[in-house]
């Protein structure tokens, strides 16, 4: 079957993306305490970003299902009236394993980043890096990760969803063609705003190239998506070319 969106390109997720980092990410947004999550709100989210990159073709891991089958079985058990139980020790949290995951994991992935051990995975994480972008430089600026790209784009779907009834299917737009595009438009301009450039094209099909090609573009590490602040406008900036060593 021929990709729906662009039948010469297919976009794949980082492999170091997965649901844990996922659920961090929606718990930072949310600012919710990682030992007292809000099941039910995130089941929520997480399905809808689920959702989301299902219906942008992009290949998702056989783990996102897992997980969101997970969240559905703690928010049933959530759900549930608990008996009362006048003897013995009291039932555990029915999110207690999930929260000891996320902290376990937080805890190594924070660890590996901080000690730059593990180089396998440092090639996967968009770091700030020694070199400086001109364009920024004396300015503080946080590098994003890729559910904070995804997250913006869901907004933008939302917005022309509720202007225009569209279908999410591009034939007419090469995702090939608009990475090269977006390649030149930062080589010519240094950086671009993010909502601006995708949420002023006139059809979604064209946003959803786009979008796919910036996915594309920051998997391979060729450029870089930053905020002044969080919850800002993403800036896009191609990485720096690597000094030569002498």
């Amino acid at each position: 079957m021929s990709d729906p969106l662009a039948a010469d390109y297919k976009v794949r997720l980082p492999a170091f993306e997965g649901p844990l980092d996922l659920l961090l990410h929606l718990i930072r947004v949310n600012e919710m305490d990682i030992f007292d999550i809000r099941i039910l709100e995130i089941t929520r989210q997480y399905q809808e970003y689920l959702d989301l990159m299902q219906r942008l073709d992009l290949e998702v891991a056989g783990e996102y299902l897992l997980m969101a089958a997970t969240l559905m079985h703690i928010k049933s058990k959530m759900l549930l009236p608990r008996d009362a139980e006048p003897e013995g020790p009291p039932a555990e949290d029915p999110r207690a394993e999930l929260t000891r995951q996320l902290v376990e994991y937080q805890r190594i992935k924070q660890g590996a980043e901080n000690l730059q051990a593990l180089e396998s995975i440092r090639g996967l994480v968009w770091t700030r890096g020694e070199r400086v972008f001109e364009e920024f430089e004396g300015e503080k600026m946080l590098v994003l990760d890729l559910f904070a790209v995804l997250g913006a784009m869901k907004k933008v779907l939302e917005r022309m969803s509720a202007r225009e009834r569209f279908a999410l299917r591009a034939e007419e737009f090469s995702v090939a063609e608009k990475l090269e595009w977006l390649t030149r438009l930062l080589e010519e301009r240094g950086s671009v705003a993010f909502l601006p450039l995708v949420g002023e094209m006139k059809t979604a099909g064209e946003a959803i190239a786009t979008f796919l090609a910036l996915l594309e573009l920051l998997r391979q590490r060729r450029i870089v998506a930053l905020q002044k602040a969080p919850f800002s406008d993403i800036l896009l900036a191609l990485q720096p070319a690597r000094e030569s060593p002498s």
